[in-house]
């Protein structure tokens, strides 16, 4: 007899057979669980479930879960995600500790599923790889981005190349946003500032800029905000190896792709090079720039503004700073940076940096994987947010609040805004 399809009484022999896989299968994690050696002690942490591990008391605000954990375990824990063992590092002078005194020996990446799918596992920032090869495809990716941000300017009134790129697209950003607000007397200001971002990243690596109605352009804002957003949800085929084998479902290359295959060439040349690289890793540091050279800086425009139409009178004091001022790359200095959730591992085990809310300044990263673009991210942020509040006002109308509870995800995002007024400081001004 069956009642609301289950059967109503279960054999012997089926409750034996579920005892026998349960068994066999709690043996076969124990099998692959690493042992702790004598003379050590095991590293504290919560103890989690078979198979899913501590998926559950993590649940999705992870930097929430992690921080309450800290609390009765220390700065330094394990966990266990699936699994996978995940070492948990909090508090500044611990993560200090490990990326940067200690930066040899956590240079790493996990070898995790859902990396290898990231540029064909060729990608600079989430391959394991930090032998010989990977320290020479990051010298040459620094060195295309310093050749590229150094190039001298198209224009007088520019002091290099970079700059001109960042200043123009900042003006067709104001025209946009002053469009758009003509037309809705509103607007969420996060897909302009990460167009515009975009553009600038384009001229780098593909030689242009697209319109901000541009379909191939708003496809890639899209997909690049999918893959951050996939990042704080994960993937369980990451912490549970059995599921990833269940069914799922290089064109006008320009200026930065130009210096890069310039500086390999030359290293063909050097007979004393030890390490050549091939066309394909050259294609797949630029997918990394260009991957990697929009999201953190758009992420950080968004917190700045949100910011300074939380605090008015920190956007007056800017703007009374400014106001007379030519805005260049020789007055950008570090500005306002935002968290982000790091992850880094030995050759074994998984680390996980765990910053504390007062400390939340490591957008890029701290040790020997810290973000080779820092210092023209930071210019850029300055750039763009000088020109657009040297014109623009931004504010939120009489009883709406911008919610700036960060979102979890590869950088920490906020909740997005749609009420966002925006209007010019000096409507006489003339162009």
């Amino acid at each position: 007899m069956w009642l609301l399809g289950i059967p109503a009484s279960i054999s012997a022999t089926e409750v034996l057979i579920g005892l026998a896989v349960f068994c066999l299968l709690f043996l076969v994690l124990q099998t692959f669980q690493k042992q702790i050696p004598r003379g050590l002690k095991r590293i504290p942490g919560p103890r989690g479930y078979p198979l899913i591990g501590n998926l559950l008391e993590v649940g999705t605000d992870v930097h929430l879960s992690l921080t309450q954990m800290s609390k009765t375990y220390g700065d330094v824990m394990m966990i266990h995600l699936g699994t996978k063992p995940i070492l948990v590092l909090s508090g500044l002078e611990t993560i200090k500790e490990a990326l940067v005194r200690h930066g040899e020996d956590f240079k790493g990446r996990p070898d995790l599923y859902t990396f290898r799918h990231v540029t064909d596992g060729q990608s600079l920032s989430f391959n394991t790889d930090s032998g010989p090869v990977w320290v020479a495809r990051r010298k040459l990716a620094q060195h295309a981005l310093k050749t590229f941000a150094c190039s001298p300017s198209l224009t007088s009134s520019s002091t290099c190349l970079l700059e001109d790129h960042v200043s123009e697209e900042a003006h067709h950003l104001m025209a946009k946003l002053q469009e758009v607000m003509l037309a809705k007397n509103r607007l969420d200001p996060y897909l302009y500032l990460t167009i515009a971002v975009a553009n600038v990243v384009l001229a780098m690596c593909f030689g242009r800029r697209y319109d901000y109605d541009d379909e191939e352009l708003l496809d890639i804002v899209i997909n690049s905000e999918q893959f951050v957003e996939s990042t704080a949800s994960g993937s369980l085929a990451t912490y549970i190896p059995v599921l990833q084998y269940l069914p799922n479902s290089k064109d006008h290359i320009r200026d930065i792709t130009d210096s890069l295959i310039e500086e390999s060439q030359k290293q063909k040349a050097d007979t004393k090079a030890k390490i050549q690289l091939p066309p394909g890793k050259i294609v797949n540091l630029v997918n990394d720039i260009f991957g990697a050279g929009f999201s953190t800086v758009s992420i950080s425009l968004s917190w700045c503004l949100m910011y300074l139409i939380t605090y008015p009178e920190i956007q007056k004091k800017i703007q009374e700073e400014i106001a007379p001022q030519e805005i260049s790359f020789s007055r950008a200095t570090s500005f306002l940076r935002t968290s982000a959730s790091l992850s880094t591992s030995g050759k074994s085990t998984t680390m996980k940096i765990n910053v504390d809310e007062r400390e939340k300044v490591l957008l890029f990263g701290l040790g020997k994987r810290r973000c080779i673009g820092e210092p023209i991210a930071r210019r850029e942020v300055f750039l763009f947010l000088a020109t657009l509040l040297q014109d623009l006002q931004f504010s939120v109308p009489d009883g709406v609040t911008v919610n700036m509870t960060p979102l979890y995800g590869l950088t920490f995002r906020h909740e997005r805004c749609e009420h966002v007024q925006v209007k010019q400081r000096f409507p006489n001004k003339m162009d």
